[in-house]
């Protein structure tokens, strides 16, 4: 019996760090960033941005292919540096946030084929249309302690979609279908109390 008892507490003892490695991560709004960009008239680039940008990860270092991502976009925080083209996104031609005011990203499943590197496939949500999207990931980089002792690490992503599958048609003369989206996160696990 006492064998076996010792065999028990080994194992555990093995699957303990495992376990407490797996920890959610809360996306930082303001050291991360969702860009998009798209061609204009087919001889120029506008840059945009979204600036409120919420959600979570769930990470274990150890299994990066159990990782789990959810976020959301506020699509009303649109800013492309220009007031007038930025209503235009807001509107029914565009993104129509009266009606759909958030943009969401919910994982499916995680490819995790080299180190330091990613394939997120998950839904994407724009305009009220859900279509699977591939996020190809730099990082995650490994975790730091900032000054005040919460742990953080930061990721990067991309992929490209055309913006007709989401049902977002205005301006087709003026503006491209395919549309870069770019995400800069950082994320933190705050120390318990705080």
């Amino acid at each position: 019996m006492r064998f076996v008892q010792i065999v028990f507490l080994a194992m555990c003892g093995l699957l303990a760090p495992t376990v407490a490695r797996t920890q959610t991560w809360q996306i930082d709004p303001m050291h991360s960033a969702a860009q998009f960009s798209v061609r204009h008239l087919g001889i120029s680039t506008v840059r945009g941005q979204f600036e409120k940008l919420t959600g979570s990860v769930t990470y274990d270092p150890a299994a990066p292919d159990k990782t789990s991502i959810s976020a959301t976009i506020d699509a009303n925080s649109v800013n492309t540096r220009v007031d007038m083209r930025d209503n235009d996104l807001r509107s029914p031609n565009f993104l129509d946030v009266a009606k759909y005011p958030t943009i969401t990203f919910k994982s499916k499943r995680i490819d995790h084929s080299s180190p330091g590197a990613l394939r997120v496939i998950g839904d994407l949500t724009i305009h009220g249309v859900t279509k699977e999207v591939i996020l190809d990931v730099d990082g995650p980089t490994p975790a730091i302690k900032d000054p005040m002792g919460n742990s953080r690490m930061g990721a990067s992503a991309s992929t490209k979609i055309n913006r007709h599958d989401f049902g977002v048609n205005g301006a087709p003369a003026m503006a491209g279908d395919e549309v870069l989206i770019t995400l800069d996160i950082e994320m933190f696990v705050p120390q318990p109390g705080k």
